[in-house]
Parts: C-alpha cells; sequence; structure tokens
C-alpha cells in the first residue's frame, strides 16, 4: 500500500522521470546490476532511489550497504522514505551513506506534499556530478 500511495503522489506531482517501483532489495539490487528480469534494460542509474527501510529478502539498510560501496552506484542519491523513526535506524541509514532520512507522513495529503519536496529537490534543484 505504500507503495501505491508513494507511486500515486509521484504521478499527481508530474514527476517526468520514469518511475520503476520494485518488490524488495533484491530486485533492486538486480534492476541496477542489470540481472534477473531486467537483464535486457539500458544499463543507467536512476535519479534517486527511495527505499523503504522494511522490505523482504532485504532490508532498505541491507541494500543501502551494498549499493553505497559500488563504485558505479555510489553516487546516486538514497533518500529513505519509511515509517521508522527508531534513532537507531536513523543513525544506521546515515553511517551507511543515506543521503536523506524521511519519515513518511500518515496523512495521505501530507505523504503527497513530502513526496513533492523530495521530487523538486532531488530531481530538479540538486546537481550531481556527470560521471
Amino acid at each position: 500500500m505504500d507503495i501505491e500511495l508513494t507511486m500515486e503522489a509521484l504521478e499527481e506531482n508530474n514527476m517526468v522521470n520514469p518511475i520503476v517501483s520494485v518488490g524488495d532489495g533484491v530486485e533492486a539490487l538486480e534492476y541496477l546490476s542489470c540481472e534477473g528480469i531486467y537483464k535486457g534494460r539500458k544499463p543507467e542509474n536512476p535519479s534517486i532511489i527511495l527505499l523503504d527501510l522494511k522490505m523482504p529478502r532485504m532490508d532498505g539498510l541491507e541494500f543501502l550497504s551494498i549499493v553505497k560501496k559500488d563504485i558505479k552506484f555510489k553516487r546516486i542519491p538514497i533518500i529513505m522514505l519509511t515509517s521508522s523513526r527508531e534513532e537507531e535506524d536513523l543513525i544506521k541509514g546515515y553511517n551507511l551513506g543515506v543521503n536523506a532520512y524521511v519519515v513518511k507522513p500518515l496523512d495521505f495529503i501530507a505523504l503527497i506534499e513530502a513526496v513533492k519536496q523530495i521530487g523538486n529537490f532531488w530531481v530538479i534543484i540538486n546537481e550531481l556530478p556527470l560521471e
């Protein structure tokens, strides 16, 4: 349900970048590495990754630790968008290289606004190196 609400919020804010949603951390790694069902996709990095902490098969922190160690993916901004307000999760996320940690608002309108602000900053305002 969180994925559906986030996708709806992104679509409602007319994000022009293609949006890809995956079910868990293992699938996200396969997407980035062009493996498994993503073997034929063009090997381009996403503009940003919105990452949930609680995912099946591989949680967000494990995914983050793998991605931030890989030179091919290290510069992709990763925004932890999670329901966890645990200080320990926040600290672990930043220690592993998350670029922002956003606690999902419970209210749908507030979620739309938070996702809009994330998109505006990370996709429009923020500048990343070309290589």
